[in-house]
């Protein structure tokens, strides 16, 4: 592949041509980037987190121009677009605010005169990003590790290459120097190769299973360090005492929100018996209800996958678990990159919707006799990101909050990712974690200084 070409997944125009850059190209990013380091790193922490500002400014005043390239690269209802750039703001907000408390030395009290923990950035960071939140991913892992001090390179899903070279430009438009971040349009062979170079100190990857277990690898051989936010196919558990009034919006939204294309989403929803009837028939209703359309439109709520091919597999997926005993309880429509949303009953483990993570609007409902075998159920999962519960017994919930292994356990609330909270997984969903005080702490060098007059 010696081009990239872009395409808008609702209107199947054509949008762009990027030409790939080649080798030469790349390692001359890398010197620039690794140069830019040893000049940036010496910038003071307050300075470096000062810049932030202009990039929050940045983003409300092109809040547009944003949420329409990202809508018409992968598909996003624009109201969502506009949701992840304003998220953006409040990510570059709470680390110009924190950032220097974060990474301020920790006083360790010792025998020597004085002894500390020093936090020193590493150098030039890969990170490799996917298209379903295409700022927000990027973003995610850009603020921190740059304020740490450290530069960046991003390789990015090649269909939201607009996207990709958008943020390079922010940040150059907030003054940061000009190789502190840098976009790469290039191929996995490309990736392989840039990770294997000394210069490169520690590689960031959200994305599949797959493709964590490919880097990591690459990785490991090189002995670089990895963070690794992988897939998931989160639990959500309605409990006999759960507030349908109150929460059933949120639940709808937990599997249903950017079209079902995330990874924290609710995919597996786990009923217990005593109130499956009535879950059933509400929740239907207000899916059956979602307005799909044209991505553009502000009151479409369903837009279309990224690419034709997300559907294909979503679609095959559906069709193995029905052979397999499921049930079509609403919807199973596709037409091109659009999936209609889609509600199975009679899951269970071993059908691919139980067992792997369907990336698109496909709830799997599954009936269980009472709250213990609820919990059973959940943990019934090669992937550990997170997990949801709703209910009036709160209390309760938060006895069993060791009985969930995955990174997160939300009660009476969709997992969601948050500037102020760590962000990561267990298991098949990977390690390491991002944002708050974890994040920004990911790629630092944790240095033992000891001094003794």
């Amino acid at each position: 592949m010696s081009k990239i070409i872009t395409t808008n997944p609702y209107s199947k125009n054509t949008l762009k041509e990027y030409k790939l850059f080649d080798d030469k190209s790349v390692n001359n990013k890398l010197i620039d980037a690794d140069n830019q380091f040893h000049t940036w790193k010496n910038v003071t922490l307050s300075s470096r987190a000062e810049l932030l500002e202009k990039v929050a400014k940045n983003l409300k005043t092109n809040i547009e121009k944003y949420s329409e390239l990202i809508t018409t690269e992968m598909g996003k209802p624009i109201s969502e677009s506009r949701a992840e750039i304003e998220k953006c703001m409040s990510l570059c907000q709470f680390y110009k605010k924190n950032a220097t408390s974060l990474l301020a030395d920790d006083i360790i009290k010792t025998e020597a005169n004085q002894s500390f923990i020093s936090y020193d950035p590493l150098g030039v960071i890969l990170a490799i990003m996917p298209w379903n939140y295409p700022f927000w991913q990027a973003l995610r892992f850009a603020i921190p590790t740059l304020t740490a001090g450290n530069t960046a390179l991003l390789k990015h899903a090649s269909n939201v290459s607009g996207c990709a070279l958008a943020i390079q430009e922010i940040f150059e438009q907030s003054t940061y120097p000009k190789h502190c971040f840098q976009t790469l349009l290039i191929d996995h062979e490309q990736v392989e190769a840039l990770i294997g170079d000394d210069k490169i100190k520690a590689v960031s990857l959200t994305g599949s299973e797959k493709a964590g277990r490919k880097i990591a690898a690459i990785s490991g051989k090189h002995l670089k360090k990895t963070v690794l936010e992988l897939g998931g196919n989160n639990a959500c558990m309605i409990l006999a005492d759960a507030d349908l009034d109150q929460h059933l919006g949120t639940i709808v939204k937990a599997r249903m929100q950017n079209t079902g294309q995330s990874c924290i989403a609710a995919k597996r929803f786990i009923v217990v018996e005593a109130i499956y009837d009535q879950f059933l028939e509400r929740f239907t209703k207000q899916v059956r209800e979602l307005k799909s359309g044209d991505p553009m439109h502000d009151d479409t709520e369903i837009g279309v996958l990224a690419r034709q091919d997300l559907a294909e597999i979503l679609e095959d997926q559906i069709k193995q678990s029905v052979d397999k005993g499921a049930s079509v309880h609403f919807g199973n429509h596709r037409s091109n990159a659009y999936f209609e949303p889609t509600i199975l009953t009679n899951v269970k483990p071993g059908m691919p919707v139980f067992d792997e993570e369907t990336f698109g609007p496909v709830a799997a409902i599954i009936k269980v006799k009472n709250e213990d075998e609820a919990y059973q159920m959940t943990s019934k999962s090669k992937f550990g990101l997170g997990a949801m519960i709703f209910t009036k017994s709160t209390d309760q919930a938060l006895k069993r909050v060791s009985q969930i292994e995955d990174g997160a356990f939300f009660i009476n609330e969709l997992v969601k990712s948050d500037p102020r909270l760590p962000f990561g997984g267990t298991k098949a969903s990977g390690y390491g974690r991002e944002l708050s005080r974890e994040g920004i702490l990911e790629f630092v060098n944790k240095k033992t200084v000891y001094i003794k007059a």
